[in-house]
This record gives structure tokens, sequence and C-alpha cells, in this order.
């Protein structure tokens, strides 16, 4: 019908149906895309509908630790530092001339699901290289777990008590550390490497990772992740060290960390019941060691020539013999 000449213009007409521009212009009135719109729109991958930037609600991160316990005078200090608005002369970080860039040669052969798997690596810390070490952006500490202390054969005495308490692992509660400690951190291998102190806050409860390294440790070694590639840079004095990590390794410690979760849910709920169950009041008509029988019974007497009343609790489905 499209290739036929034009039923809408009276007498012979020399264009088809589908080269009408009265036709074209009514559709355009309505909204609708052309063709050509059509065409632009795919080639420019605009075909997404684009509702806005989202409203924010809510925003969760692990905050907390000494920034909590300053007095009035350290805030007051804190406050001229962060909102000073010109300096004298500037001042800049180490490490900071060194340009730190992502391209294509540090794409993987192979992406799958970007974005979904943790960064994890595997630093040198005191003496010891731990394999499981997450890198965390959304962390304002840098949080060490006691049985990893342990393993790295320090003791608790070796704690100082100035550790205070910090949010985000649960909306609404917080946690306290046994204690803080500074401990060396080194990444990269003996031809470029990049050794740093950074401090711990040094937690009681359980992890499927080594360590926790937050935002302190990105500022430190001026470290700029990439968690679509899964890798790690920072400055070093022979040029950029970049710290790769595989998506096998991560799928397992994701896994792991799912798992423990749900067992630990699946515990707490177990000791839920058995607190409720604990916490019954028993019916006043039991006693103990009573025992109820699963179906009727019938009392018969032992001997009914004797007077002592002696009878059997027997079912009441069993005959008179």
């Amino acid at each position: 019908m499209l290739k036929r000449p034009c039923p809408y213009h009276q007498g012979p007409v020399k264009h088809t149906l589908e080269e009408c521009t009265m036709l074209r212009r009514y559709y355009a009135k309505l909204g609708l895309p052309n063709d050509d719109a059509k065409k632009r729109g795919q080639d420019d991958g605009d075909n997404d509908k684009d509702d806005g930037f989202p409203e924010v609600h809510n925003a969760f991160m692990i905050f907390g630790g000494p920034s909590t316990c300053l007095t009035a005078r350290q805030r007051k200090r804190e406050r001229r530092e962060v909102f000073s608005v010109k300096v004298a002369t500037p001042q800049y970080l180490d490490w900071s001339r060194e340009a730190i860039t992502f391209d294509r040669d540090d794409h993987p052969d192979h992406v799958p699901n970007p974005g979904q798997y943790p960064l994890v690596v595997d630093p040198i810390i005191g003496n010891t290289r731990l394999t499981k070490v997450l890198m965390d952006g959304g962390s304002g500490l840098n949080i060490l777990y006691a049985n990893t202390l342990e393993l790295l054969g320090l003791d608790r005495s070796q704690l100082r008590g100035d550790a205070a308490p910090f949010h985000g692992i649960m909306p609404g509660m917080r946690a306290r550390p046994l204690g803080r400690i500074d401990l060396p951190v080194c990444f990269g291998t003996p031809s470029n490497y990049r050794k740093e102190t950074l401090t711990f806050e040094v937690v009681g409860f359980k992890g499927t990772y080594h360590a926790i390294l937050g935002r302190p440790c990105y500022a430190k070694f001026m470290a700029v992740p990439n968690y679509t590639y899964l890798k790690l840079k920072m400055p070093g004095p022979n040029g950029v060290i970049t710290i790769d990590s595989t998506y096998e390794h991560a799928y397992d410690c994701d896994v792991e960390c799912i798992e423990y979760a749900e067992a630990i849910v699946e515990s707490e709920a177990l000791i839920a019941n058995l607190d409720q169950l604990g916490s019954e009041v028993p019916d006043s008509k039991r006693r103990a060691g009573t025992f109820e029988p699963a179906e009727a019974v019938k009392l018969v007497p032992v001997d009914p020539t004797c007077s002592n009343n002696r009878v059997l609790r027997v079912s009441a489905t069993l005959g008179s013999k």
C-alpha cells in the first residue's frame, strides 16, 4: 500500500503514500518518530528511556572511628582546615605527580558480569602475605579481624586502647573494636613496590576476609581501583604498580561471604526460636514426669476380689479378657 499513489491527494499524483509530505507532517505533530529519528537513535544508543536523575533517599557506609571522640576544640580546628577558602601556597601530596589511567591494555579477555564481584588483593601485612584482603572504597576505616591478628603472630596486648565505635556494618547498630594497631602494608614486587604504615581497627567478630582496606588506604597509597577489570593501580618508585586479581578468586570469596552471612542469619533465627520456647509458661495442670498417652485408655482392676482398688491403664480398644 505504501508503494501505491497517495490516496489523500485528489487528481493524478506523482508521489506514493510513503513519500507523502502531508502525512509525514501529520505524524510529526503526533510526536511519533520517523525512520530518520529511529536510525539516529539506534546509532547513538539513545533507545533507553531516561527518567531523569534519581532521587536519593539513603546513603550507607562504614564511618566513625577516632573522629567520633574528637573534642569540640578539635572539631573546630578540623572545620577550619576543611573549609579554608585559600591557602598561601598549594600543598601537593606525595606521589601526586604520577598519572594513573586505564585503557584497552588493561582489559581482560573476558569480563563476566562487570562490577558484580569484589576487588580482592594480596598485600603483605607485616611479614605475611594475606590472600583475601577486600578493597572497599566505601569504608572509612581499615579493619583487621582478631583471628588474622593471631595469624600474624601478634598479641592483643599490643593493641592501643584509643579505639572508638564505628557504624555501617548493620543499619542502626554500631560495633566497638578491641583496639587499634599500626602495621606496615606492602604492594608490588621487589623491583617496584610501595610500603606504607596503616592504622587498623581490630574487631572481635569473624569475617570471611583477612582484612578490609578502606579510604585511608586509598589515600595513603594514592591508589585507583577499577572494579570492572578487577585491578588496582598506584604510583611507585619505578613507575605505576598494577595489582591484578582473578574473577575465579573473586567469585569464590563472594560465594563464601554470602554463605557465611546466611549461616549467621539462620543461627540467629534458631537462637531466637529457642529463647521463645524457653520463655513459654508451662501448663499448671501438668506435673513433671507425667506421661500423656497417644490414644484413649480405660482402667482395669488387677484383682476384683481384693479391696486395695489397684487398677491398670490399658488401651480402650482391648477386650475385657
